[in-house]
């Protein structure tokens, strides 16, 4: 069992002792506190369709994200209903969950070293920001996580992926997760 109170990451000590250093020289920051980190961590399935059917493949997808995250997922629900979906007030329609500190950087680097390589014809992610340092990107099968043992699914699951910095623009942002070695394609 690890010992959670001196337990760091590898990704949080490499941000602490080199990747600070970096930003600040690149973009010549005069204060600490204005060099970018990593804020959080928003991990998100939606059963969509699935869900309606059958109102267990929510539950399904928490666990699953559950296991991939190590922290418990939520199950989201419809906040209207709209009949043309058969959707109900109230009904679940995917799981997801929000990863902060050790978590946070511990899912960071399962997904670059791990999970992303094992995507099929991977070529690298497109850079997609918001405009304020955040990035998104989806991960079309959730089973590349060695966490999901590929014969006990029941569906496999697309995953949204969003990082939210404190870096004040998306160059910022994207030289914080390049450091980070996040496999942009250009």
């Amino acid at each position: 069992m690890l010992d959670e109170t001196n337990y760091v990451p590898r990704l949080r000590s490499d941000y602490q002792d080199r990747i600070k250093g970096l930003l600040k020289e690149e973009f010549s920051y005069k204060n600490e506190m204005e060099i970018p980190r990593l804020d959080k961590i928003v991990l998100n399935i939606g059963a969509g369709s699935e869900a309606v059917r059958d109102s267990k493949k929510a539950k399904s997808a928490a666990d699953d994200l559950t296991k991939i995250s190590g922290q418990r997922a939520v199950v989201t629900k419809a906040k209207k209903s709209i009949a043309g979906f058969r959707v109900r007030e109230d009904m679940p329609l995917g799981a997801k969950v929000t990863l902060r500190g050790n978590r946070m950087y511990d899912f960071l680097d399962r997904l670059v070293t791990i999970a992303l390589p094992r995507v099929r014809d991977f070529r690298g992610i497109k850079p997609s920001f918001d405009g304020r340092g955040n990035f998104a990107t989806g991960i079309k099968e959730h089973i590349v996580f060695p966490e999901i043992n590929y014969d006990q699914v029941d569906e496999v699951w697309g995953m949204d992926v969003i990082i939210t910095t404190t870096a004040a623009t998306d160059a910022e942002a994207k030289a914080l997760l390049k450091h980070f070695n996040m496999p942009f394609s250009s």
